[in-house]
């Protein structure tokens, strides 16, 4: 007799653990695959370890069959979400599901419909996906770049999902794209003009965080943020708690000469984060800091050397966005960091993004940088 699939809702620290655990038996074989710190991977399910859960509420579910977990998917509403325009593609009705995994298509299909039953339940009409779980954490499917491992913050996926949301019904929403920079090389001449051109005006200064004043810091480039990138399609307001709890668990991570705000007059207005690339670090540890993990990371910390940095955001004031200073201080932030990035963190590659498809400005300032395409993601959605 075929063995019976069930799906049930996670309830217990114990059903927590297993969630989370399920990803590393299905990629044990991919060595593409980075294996997250478990920690921070429970974290990220955990209301009480995780700010975005101020404004937002979830539930998990697991898929069973002859004793052995088979699947995972989460159900989830940002309330501030709901309060976007939806032009911008969340809104009134917009619910959520992510953080998919299932061995087979018809186990998908199975925490899918139990997925979008809970949130038809909690009165949504459209679903997006996969979001896991802020649209500021891991957003969309991988569907081109399998053949290599991803930097902090991005998502891997298998290549057969693509399919099987798409013959859900899913029709896809958005594209997501990161793209590779060789930084070894001077930057074409043009942007070196660019960049002269502002270097020689007075107004402008480029400065360097000062990690010393975390909170006064992270406060500027939130303002910045949520200011710049208000219009983006997908765009969600990010909140204190959120930035305290991202900050606990970056702040490791942040580098003084890595991360510069630009100002004009004096007034902050615009920023860039970059990151060396923990992956890099991370991935012999098969997510587990004991029993000697955590001594590897520490030393790491101290002194990181990473192949790849990774710029995850970046923004300038929507004030300045039309104009010709906007794009001549996201290259002379870039341009700094590049410098350090190689002389402090031997880096030789940088990966900007992710960007939205339709976002001409950042598209531009990438392929003038001779970036490449090197992952695509993509948010699908239909409704409920």
């Amino acid at each position: 007799m075929p063995t019976q699939l069930t799906i049930r809702s996670v309830e217990t620290p114990r059903d927590r653990k297993i969630f989370i655990d399920l990803p590393f038996r299905l990629y044990a074989g991919d060595p593409n695959w980075v294996p997250p710190l478990k920690g921070e991977a429970l974290g990220l399910i955990t209301p009480a370890k995780n700010g975005w859960f101020s404004h937002a509420k979830a539930q998990l579910f697991l898929a069973e069959e002859g004793g052995r977990v088979v699947g995972r998917i989460s159900a989830h509403i940002d309330t501030l979400a709901l309060e976007m325009p939806a032009a911008q593609g969340f809104g009134p009705g917009v619910g959520q599901w992510g953080l998919m995994e299932a061995e087979r298509e018809d186990i998908f299909k199975a925490l899918l419909a139990r997925a979008e039953a809970w949130l038809r339940g909690e009165g949504m009409t459209r679903a997006l996906g996969p979001i896991s779980m802020s649209i500021w954490e891991e957003p969309g499917l991988l569907v081109q770049g399998y053949d290599h491992p991803p930097t902090i913050m991005m998502g891997h996926a298998m290549p057969e999902y693509r399919a099987w949301i798409e013959a859900a019904d899913y029709a896809r929403a958005k594209r997501l794209l990161t793209y590779e920079v060789d930084i070894i090389p001077e930057f074409p001449p043009l942007v070196q003009r660019i960049i002269k051109s502002g270097e020689n005006n007075s107004r402008i200064r480029i400065r360097q965080v000062d990690k010393r004043k975390f909170d006064e810091e992270a406060a500027i480039i939130l303002a910045i943020l949520n200011d710049a990138w208000s219009d983006n399609w997908g765009f969600v307001p990010l909140t204190p708690p959120e930035i305290a709890d991202v900050g606990v668990k970056l702040k490791p991570i942040v580098f003084n000469d890595l991360i510069r705000i630009a100002e004009v007059d004096g007034r902050p207005v615009a920023f860039m984060i970059t990151l060396p690339d923990l992956n890099e670090a991370i991935a012999p540890l098969n997510g587990r800091l004991l029993p000697f993990g955590w001594a590897k990371l520490l030393l790491w910390l101290r002194a990181p050397k990473a192949r790849t940095v990774r710029v995850p955001l970046m923004g300038v004031v929507k004030d300045l966005q039309t104009s010709r200073m906007a794009s001549q201080l996201a290259f002379m932030m870039i341009d700094y960091i590049r410098r350090a990035a190689i002389a402090h963190y031997g880096a030789t590659r940088g990966e900007i993004g992710w960007i939205l498809d339709d976002n001409k400005g950042m598209v531009s300032i990438a392929e003038t940088l001779k970036g490449r395409i090197n992952k695509v993601y993509q948010i699908y959605a239909r409704d409920l």
